[in-house]
C-alpha cells in the first residue's frame, strides 16, 4: 500500500500575484522526436533536419504542439503536487522551440475561488520562453485541496462541476 502523501499546494496558500518556481529545460534533438513519437505525430518538420531546414525554411526540427502541452501539464503539476487536478488550458504558439535551445516555463497566478460545490480553484497565466523571447502563452485552470484532507481526484458528480 503506498503511503498517502500530503498536498503540496493547498488551496488557501495561494493568493493571486504568486510565482511559480520557474522550470527550465534545455531541449535537444531528442527531446523533440521523442514528443512527437510519443503523440504519434510523424510529420516530418518534428524528426527530419533537412526537411524542416529545407522545405519548412525554419531552422531546425521543432517541438510539436502536443509535446509543448506536455510541458505545461508536467509544470503545473509539479508545482500542484499529486492532488492537483488540472481542469482546463489553452495555448498559443507565437514561436518555435528548437534543438540547442533552453526553454523556460514561467507562471503567475491570475485567480483563485471556490465554486458552489466547494472546489477550490486556481487560474494560472503561463508562458514559455526561449531567452527573452515568448514563444508559448497558456493559460491553466487547476483544483486545489482547500484543506490537507481534501483531495479534487475523489470529486464525482455533483460535486465537480468544472
Amino acid at each position: 500500500m503506498s503511503p498517502v502523501l500530503p498536498p503540496a499546494v493547498l488551496h488557501t496558500d495561494v493568493s493571486v500575484g504568486d510565482t511559480l518556481p520557474e522550470l527550465s529545460y534545455p531541449v535537444t534533438a531528442t527531446t523533440v522526436v521523442l514528443g512527437a513519437l510519443a503523440t504519434r505525430d510523424w510529420r516530418p518538420m518534428h524528426h527530419d533536419k533537412d526537411f524542416a531546414v529545407n522545405r519548412n525554411g525554419t531552422r531546425d526540427i521543432f517541438l510539436n504542439t502536443p509535446n509543448q502541452a506536455a510541458w505545461f501539464e508536467r509544470f503545473v503539476t509539479d508545482w500542484t503536487g499529486p492532488y492537483g487536478r488540472l481542469r482546463r488550458m489553452t495555448f498559443r504558439m507565437l514561436g518555435s522551440v528548437f534543438p540547442g535551445d533552453t526553454m523556460v516555463l514561467r507562471g503567475v497566478v491570475a485567480d483563485t475561488g471556490v465554486d458552489d460545490t466547494g472546489c477550490g480553484w486556481v487560474a494560472i497565466d503561463i508562458t514559455l520562453s526561449v531567452g527573452d523571447e515568448v514563444m508559448t502563452t497558456c493559460a491553466a485552470r487547476v483544483a486545489l485541496p482547500l484543506a490537507t484532507d481534501d483531495n479534487p481526484w475523489d470529486r464525482r458528480g455533483d460535486r465537480w462541476t468544472p
